[in-house]
């Protein structure tokens, strides 16, 4: 069995941070995701941008690392949005009722099947 792997790169941009994730969000990376992320808070970030683009996979364990994740943001007052999910997440986030995680332009909706010629970009 081969173990999962997730790159993390963050991006500071003064009170600002664009985290960037590649590779897969479960059970043995998640912590790596949270660590990322806490660091961001406990910087005195006040916006934490997260990219998705080229995550691969993620499970339960992921969504719950982002509404652990979320909750320590709104308690800390810092902004945490998660932007270009792939369409199997933003999935699972909407299925959740957690799509406030989503930047609203990314947000899922009826339309965002794949093979629908209209549907928003996920």
């Amino acid at each position: 069995m081969r173990s999962a792997q997730l790159n993390v790169h963050r991006d500071d941009r003064g009170t600002r941070a664009l985290i960037t994730l590649a590779g897969e969000i479960d059970l043995a990376t998640a912590p790596l995701l949270c660590s990322a992320l806490t660091t961001c808070v406990h910087d005195g970030v006040r916006t934490v941008d997260v990219d998705l683009t080229a995550v691969t996979f993620c499970d339960v364990s992921g969504l719950n690392a982002f509404l652990a994740l979320s909750q320590l943001a709104t308690d800390a007052g810092t902004t945490l949005q998660l932007y270009y999910p792939p369409w199997t997440l933003a999935r699972i986030i909407e299925i959740a009722g957690a799509c406030f995680l989503l930047h609203e332009l990314h947000a899922p909706t009826q339309d965002a099947r794949p093979g629908n010629p209209g549907r928003a970009s996920v």
